[in-house]
């Protein structure tokens, strides 16, 4: 969609949003045509793209003038693909043959809180930063905390389907999320109204949440919240061993205990953030957990906690590591490298407890195989009773772009290859967007084929988000060549 070619669409387009809302300037589009993706900004840095520019930027106000805005798209023959606030990593908002690019942060309203049912109803593109803030005013907490809270929005967070640092006591956002608003391609409303539970045939809310806008534009969310809790403590665990780290965690989860946040760091890691603390010389492994709730049940699950790190050899630290991260939860590391000519991601995989030590092992060995000398490093940030998220930063010091691209290439392959060899899936709360497809059939199967025919039945020409979570790219798509 451009002025040149398409000016009835164009100033349909204007009178339905308004002149300002509408956007086909260069500048624009550019800063519209990627993410966050690491991949797209090493593209960025050697001067060249993802894959498109978009054809144009709309910023409509409400459900209903998204949904004309679908309806004139559909009818003029446009793709579309939802836009937030551009934090996603994994390439999901990325154009790949010239899509209209509706951004969704005029949505924007905290609509209601129901401080009876403990619910908030929220439009999809408010800052996640904004929403918790307006929601502690009240005495409330979403519970969802990612890094990214102030420069994502709600609607964000459950089109990836995506995690925050509190995941271990209040779940991820499809644990989250009761109800929700979406327009599908056809440019009809869907309501999936808030309910505790049902049993009314498969979840629609699971059809929506973590699509990615391929199946329909998540407009309104109605999500769980909690109160503020009373109390919050923080503690620095020095473990003997990762061995020894993942049983602490796996026993606290499995026996109820519910930490706001359980972290554990490999070697690598803990050396960042232990130096001064004479408890890590023989004990390289560091932890941190948070407990919350009423004084007495914090002190509670406190004492269990603490109690089974002790029968595992660990010992408690001094604090400055836990206030460092607490002061820094919010902030990414990546910019400064990335800027300075590095090749610096970050792949988050899950997996079962018996699988995290093969998997580390090897992702590791596989990852310095790759390119010897590299930084490596590993943290398990969101703990289930049966497993958790492993969370790896690779680093690949500034080289020529042909062979920083081959090498980032390869390690993904290889570590998301071994993440499928030892029965964990690829994605954890990152989502898949443009770069995982080359691994979702080997996780999905025949699962993939149904996601396709889902897909194909609600949008049979292919008008939303084209070409994201390993399905089908509209016709003339460019191929974006990873390595």
């Amino acid at each position: 969609m451009t002025a040149a070619t398409e000016p009835a669409t164009l100033d349909s387009v204007r009178a339905l949003v308004g002149e300002g809302h509408v956007s086909t300037d260069r500048d624009t589009l550019v800063r519209y045509a990627r993410d966050r993706l690491p991949f797209g900004i090493f593209k960025a840095r050697a001067g060249a793209l993802p894959g498109t520019v978009p054809g144009a930027v709309v910023r409509p106000a409400s459900a209903e003038e998204v949904a004309q805005v679908v309806r004139l798209a559909a009818r003029d023959g446009h793709r579309i693909i939802p836009f937030g606030l551009g934090s996603g990593v994994l390439g999901g908002t990325t154009p790949l043959g010239g899509e209209v690019m509706l951004d969704l942060t005029r949505l924007d309203r905290l609509i209601a809180i129901d401080e009876v049912n403990g619910l908030a109803t929220v439009e999809a593109g408010m800052n996640g930063g904004a929403f918790e803030a307006a929601l502690n005013a009240r005495g409330w907490t979403s519970g969802h905390l990612p890094q990214s809270i102030n420069i994502s929005t709600v609607g964000g967070w459950a089109a990836c389907r995506g995690g925050g640092q509190a995941s271990s006591r209040y779940g991820k956002i499809e644990d989250i999320v009761v109800g929700l608003k979406a327009v599908l391609p056809d440019g009809r409303s869907l309501e999936v109204r808030p309910v505790p539970r049902r049993s009314v045939g498969p979840s629609l809310l699971d059809l929506f949440v973590g699509s990615e806008g391929t199946l329909g534009i998540i407009t309104e969310l109605t999500l769980r919240i909690w109160r503020r809790p009373e109390v919050e403590t923080g503690h620095v665990l020095a473990f003997p061993s990762l061995e020894a780290a993942w049983t602490t965690a796996r026993r606290i989860m499995q026996a109820e205990i519910r930490p706001l946040v359980l972290r554990l760091y490999d070697p690598v890691e803990s050396r960042e953030r232990a130096s001064g603390l004479a408890a890590f010389e023989d004990r390289p492994v560091m932890g941190i957990l948070m407990f919350s709730g009423t004084a007495a049940l914090a002190a509670a699950e406190r004492d269990a906690a603490l109690a089974i790190a002790a029968q595992e050899g660990a010992v408690e630290t001094g604090d400055a590591p836990y206030r460092h991260w607490q002061e820094n939860r919010y902030l990414s590391y990546s910019a400064k490298w990335q800027e300075a000519g590095y090749f610096m991601d970050t792949i988050e995989v899950c997996a079962p407890w018996s699988a995290l030590p093969a998997l580390y092992a090897r992702a590791r060995e596989a990852a310095l195989a790759i390119c010897p000398g590299m930084h490596f490093g590993a943290h398990w940030s969101h703990a289930y009773a049966d497993g958790s998220c492993q969370y790896m930063t690779i680093r690949l010091p500034p080289m020529p772009d042909e062979e920083g691209f081959a090498l980032h290439a390869r390690l993904w392959d290889a570590i998301e290859g071994i993440t499928l060899d030892e029965g964990g899936t690829v994605a954890h709360h990152h989502g898949a967007g443009l770069f995982r497809n080359p691994y979702l059939r080997r996780e999905l199967g025949t699962g993939l084929d149904v996601l396709q025919a889902i897909k194909d039945a609600l949008d049979p020409e292919n008008r939303l988000n084209p070409g994201k979570l390993g399905l089908r790219p509209a016709p003339g798509a460019v191929e974006v060549r990873r390595g």
